[in-house]
Protein backbone atom coordinates (compact mmCIF):
# COMPACT_ATOMS: atom_id res chain seq x y z
CA UNK A 1 0.00 0.00 0.00
CA UNK A 2 1.47 3.43 -0.99
CA UNK A 3 0.56 6.59 1.05
CA UNK A 4 2.42 8.82 -0.54
CA UNK A 5 1.02 9.87 -4.32
CA UNK A 6 4.70 10.41 -5.46
CA UNK A 7 5.05 6.77 -4.87
CA UNK A 8 1.58 5.62 -6.27
CA UNK A 9 2.26 7.41 -9.37
CA UNK A 10 5.08 5.75 -9.92
CA UNK A 11 4.01 2.33 -8.78
CA UNK A 12 1.17 2.81 -11.82
CA UNK A 13 3.40 4.31 -14.56
CA UNK A 14 5.98 1.51 -14.01
CA UNK A 15 3.29 -1.12 -14.72
CA UNK A 16 3.08 1.00 -18.16
CA UNK A 17 -0.38 2.29 -17.42
CA UNK A 18 -1.08 5.91 -17.17
CA UNK A 19 -1.75 7.24 -13.59
CA UNK A 20 -5.37 9.52 -13.16
CA UNK A 21 -5.50 12.63 -11.13
CA UNK A 22 -8.32 12.58 -8.72
CA UNK A 23 -9.56 14.92 -6.04
CA UNK A 24 -11.37 14.37 -3.06
CA UNK A 25 -11.69 16.53 0.45
CA UNK A 26 -12.85 15.80 3.97
CA UNK A 27 -14.71 18.46 5.98
CA UNK A 28 -11.97 18.53 8.79
CA UNK A 29 -8.42 16.46 9.27
CA UNK A 30 -6.53 16.52 12.20
CA UNK A 31 -3.87 13.75 13.32
CA UNK A 32 -5.33 11.46 10.95
CA UNK A 33 -8.70 11.91 12.47
CA UNK A 34 -10.63 12.81 9.73
CA UNK A 35 -14.55 14.30 10.54
CA UNK A 36 -17.34 14.73 7.80
CA UNK A 37 -20.90 16.55 8.90
CA UNK A 38 -23.23 14.75 6.45
CA UNK A 39 -26.46 16.44 6.44
CA UNK A 40 -27.37 15.82 2.92
CA UNK A 41 -28.53 12.82 1.07
CA UNK A 42 -28.23 9.23 2.31
CA UNK A 43 -25.99 8.17 -1.04
CA UNK A 44 -22.93 11.00 0.37
CA UNK A 45 -23.56 8.81 4.03
CA UNK A 46 -22.30 6.13 2.03
CA UNK A 47 -19.61 7.35 -0.37
CA UNK A 48 -18.45 9.01 3.34
CA UNK A 49 -18.41 6.06 5.31
CA UNK A 50 -17.05 3.67 2.80
CA UNK A 51 -14.64 5.57 0.63
CA UNK A 52 -13.92 9.12 2.05
CA UNK A 53 -12.27 8.04 5.22
CA UNK A 54 -10.31 5.03 3.46
CA UNK A 55 -9.47 7.51 1.12
CA UNK A 56 -7.66 9.88 3.72
CA UNK A 57 -5.68 7.03 5.07
CA UNK A 58 -7.07 8.25 9.10
CA UNK A 59 -6.39 6.66 11.97
CA UNK A 60 -10.26 6.87 12.95
CA UNK A 61 -13.32 8.48 10.88
CA UNK A 62 -16.05 10.30 12.73
CA UNK A 63 -19.24 11.09 11.09
CA UNK A 64 -21.84 13.41 12.40
CA UNK A 65 -25.44 12.78 11.10
CA UNK A 66 -29.18 13.61 12.39
CA UNK A 67 -31.01 11.85 14.42
CA UNK A 68 -34.51 10.72 12.81
CA UNK A 69 -36.34 13.37 14.82
CA UNK A 70 -33.85 15.97 12.92
CA UNK A 71 -34.47 13.97 9.82
CA UNK A 72 -37.98 14.07 9.71
CA UNK A 73 -37.79 17.30 10.10
CA UNK A 74 -35.66 18.01 6.75
CA UNK A 75 -36.34 17.18 3.28
CA UNK A 76 -36.96 13.89 1.52
CA UNK A 77 -33.91 11.15 1.27
CA UNK A 78 -31.36 12.80 3.60
CA UNK A 79 -29.75 10.04 5.51
CA UNK A 80 -29.97 9.53 9.73
CA UNK A 81 -28.24 8.13 12.37
CA UNK A 82 -29.99 5.06 13.09
CA UNK A 83 -30.22 4.01 9.39
CA UNK A 84 -26.99 4.27 9.25
CA UNK A 85 -25.21 2.73 12.32
CA UNK A 86 -27.55 -0.47 11.23
CA UNK A 87 -26.30 -0.20 7.90
CA UNK A 88 -22.36 -0.38 9.22
CA UNK A 89 -23.49 -3.45 11.87
CA UNK A 90 -24.88 -5.16 9.59
CA UNK A 91 -21.74 -5.27 7.10
CA UNK A 92 -19.72 -7.28 10.32
CA UNK A 93 -16.62 -7.23 11.86
CA UNK A 94 -14.11 -5.19 9.26
CA UNK A 95 -16.25 -3.22 7.27
CA UNK A 96 -15.37 -0.68 6.35
CA UNK A 97 -11.80 -0.75 7.05
CA UNK A 98 -11.21 2.02 9.24
CA UNK A 99 -12.38 2.48 12.97
CA UNK A 100 -15.82 4.86 12.87
CA UNK A 101 -17.57 7.02 15.10
CA UNK A 102 -20.88 8.07 14.41
CA UNK A 103 -22.20 10.98 16.39
CA UNK A 104 -26.16 11.82 16.07
CA UNK A 105 -27.53 15.21 16.79
CA UNK A 106 -31.16 16.37 17.71
CA UNK A 107 -33.17 19.99 17.78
Amino acid sequence: MFRDPSQQRAEIEGAGLKPLSSYNQTDFVKERVAVEVQFGKYAFVAYDLFVKHLAFFVNVGVEILPMKQLQQQMSSGVGYYEGELYNLVREGRGVPAVPLILIGVVP
